[in-house]
Formats: structure tokens, C-alpha cells, sequence
């Protein structure tokens, strides 16, 4: 079976277990996008009975101007190679920003062909280096599939998620020590969800991407939810507020930055704003990982190390797949 032929679709509200077949990505991100808009969203009535949640399929290629016969083959996936144009248009009728509107162009090119894969991915040694003598800054390296590779002692003491071996999706939505972990946790996970997105782009049919999602399409029924919306991120990520075990909230801004010469490394640290209690706490959670003073609870993340190389060396399921 093709990865591409199970694609799930949902509106916001509606229950994720729904099941369509597609044949892109370009034709599952329309669907999605298209379902996530309502006619109110772009100033037509709603009137009559209507099956989809969202616009029709002739309603969006109305907004587009073109014809629906042409919007239907783009959607099933009989022509996957339209126009600058037209994408434009259908990115200004589904109300895309400019990073989306970047990403539904992508999805009309080939896929990149990459190297074959090493059994574990590496980060730059000089990476690797510089963030560890970053002592006030949590920071760690992941690859494009959230595989943490590197990481500092800070970033290890904030949450055993950021310990390399652990996969930070997986962690997120399959151990539930971590909804407590952030505040507002929905949040939190839509952004990783994008973000895996964005960063695995069309290669969809990556064994190791293909493992990990369908083991978190069976497993958890918020991430099918999220990973249906077909959302991306592109930008840096909002605050985030951080429930420590020891010294409670923590306020900090993440930033990711693309490490040049890796097959979509990422940097991704965090940063508190200066002067602030975070600042102060994360001053003082740091001296803690300095003084070897961290509780073990803080810190430890053997359990979550030994559960991620269980997964990576389970051989992929035939389940329900997010695509």
C-alpha cells in the first residue's frame, strides 16, 4: 500500500477518525485547508443543507476564479502541477499567510532525494560544543523528524524531553507527565505538529517519518486531530510558559535556527526576557544543574531514552496512518 493512499481530514471540531483517500500532498492540503474554512470566513451565505465542514469545492474555486471541473482534479490529485497563478489564487481564496502560501508552492515540486540515512543521525561536533557552554540559554539540536541529537545540561534539567535519544512528538503527545508540563499544552502541541510538518515537507514517504506517525496516528487521537489540519510553521513560536516541578512557571521565548550543511538540523533554544522572574528562576535552575543539585525527577529521562529506541527499531505498523 502506497503511504499517500490513507489521508485523514477533519474540520477543528469534528471527530478524527474520518478516513479519505488522496494522491498528494498538494490535494491533501487543499482538502484540509478547504474544510477548515467556513462560508461566513470569506463573505458567502450560508443557505441549504450542507455535507462538508467547511466551503464547497465549488465555493473555493469560485473565490479562485477558476473552473470547478479543473479545482476537481487538483483535489483528487489528477493534476498535480498547476500554475504560479493559480496557486496564488487558491492561497488568497483559503486566506493563507505568506509562509503558508511558501509551503502550498513547495508542494508542487519533487521531492528532494536525500542520503540514505545512518542508524543515528549526528549533530555538527562543533554545534554540539558551542551549546554546551551556553549556561543561562536551554538549548538542544533536532532533526527534521523532532529527534532530539544534542542538548545542553539546562535544557536537560527544564524537561526530560530534551534528552538526545527522545523523539519531543512522541514524548509530547504519548507520555502524560507532559501535558502538565506547559500551560497551555493544545498549544504546545499544535506548534510541534506543525513544525514536524514543515519540516518533512513532501517526503512523506520517509521510513523513519512513516514509522513515527503511524505509531502516533494509533496511539494518540489528538495528534490525527492536529495532523489533519495541515498546519505549518515557518516563524519562531510563541511563548510558551513552562510548569518546572522546582521552580514552578517559566515564561520563555523559543527560537529555531536552521544549522547550514545537515539535512534540516534545527538549534532550538529558549530565552526568558531580561529581567524578568523567569530570567531569575532560569538563573537559578541553572546554577542548580551547575551545583549537581537537580533532583533526579528534574532531570532524568532514562526511561523516556530506552521507550524512544524501542520505538526506532519497531518495525512500522499497518494502522492508521496520518498523511
Amino acid at each position: 500500500m502506497v503511504w499517500e493512499s490513507i489521508a485523514l481530514h477533519s474540520a477543528p471540531e469534528a471527530p478524527p477518525c474520518k478516513q479519505i483517500p488522496s494522491t498528494s500532498p498538494l490535494s491533501q492540503y487543499l482538502r484540509a485547508r478547504r474544510d477548515l474554512l467556513r462560508p461566513e470566513d470569506v463573505g458567502l451565505p450560508r443557505w441549504g443543507r450542507r455535507r462538508v465542514p467547511g466551503l464547497r469545492r465549488e465555493e473555493l474555486a469560485m473565490l479562485a476564479g477558476i473552473s470547478p471541473n479543473y479545482y476537481l482534479r487538483l483535489e483528487q490529485g489528477r493534476d498535480q502541477h498547476p500554475s504560479a497563478q493559480v496557486l496564488d489564487a487558491l492561497a488568497h481564496a483559503l486566506k493563507l499567510d505568506p509562509s503558508a502560501t511558501a509551503f502550498l508552492h513547495s508542494l508542487t515540486s519533487e521531492a528532494p532525494a536525500r542520503l540514505p540515512r545512518e542508524e543515528r543521525e549526528r549533530p555538527p561536533a562543533s554545534i554540539a560544543r558551542l551549546i554546551g557552554t551556553w549556561r543561562n540559554t536551554p538549548a538542544v539540536v533536532h532533526d527534521r523528524h523532532l529527534d532530539i541529537l544534542a542538548a545542553n545540561a539546562l535544557a536537560i534539567a527544564l524537561s526530560p524531553a530534551f534528552r538526545p535519544g527522545v523523539n519531543a512528538v512522541r514524548a509530547l503527545f504519548l507520555e502524560p507527565e507532559f501535558r502538565d508540563l506547559y500551560d497551555d499544552w493544545e498549544d504546545a502541541a499544535r506548534t510541534a505538529v506543525a513544525r514536524l510538518r514543515t519540516l518533512v515537507g513532501r517526503d512523506l514517504n520517509d521510513p523513519h517519518f512513516r514509522e513515527l506517525a503511524s505509531e502516533l496516528s494509533t496511539r494518540s487521537d489528538d495528534f490525527r486531530r492536529m495532523w489533519a489540519r495541515h498546519d505549518i510553521q515557518t516563524t519562531g513560536a510563541r511563548a510558551f510558559t513552562y510548569n518546572h516541578p522546582i521552580l514552578g512557571p517559566l515564561e520563555l521565548q523559543p527560537e529555531m535556527l536552521a544549522i547550514v550543511g545537515t539535512d534540516g538540523q534545527i538549534l532550538y533554544l529558549r530565552h526568558a526576557e531580561p529581567g524578568s522572574p523567569s530570567e531569575r528562576a532560569l538563573s537559578r535552575l541553572a546554577a542548580m544543574t551547575e551545583d549537581d543539585t537537580v533532583p533526579e525527577s528534574g532531570r532524568d529521562t532514562g526511561v523516556l531514552a530506552k521507550r524512544d529506541r524501542r520505538a526506532q527499531t519497531r518495525r512500522p505498523t499497518t494502522g492508521r496512518m496520518a498523511s
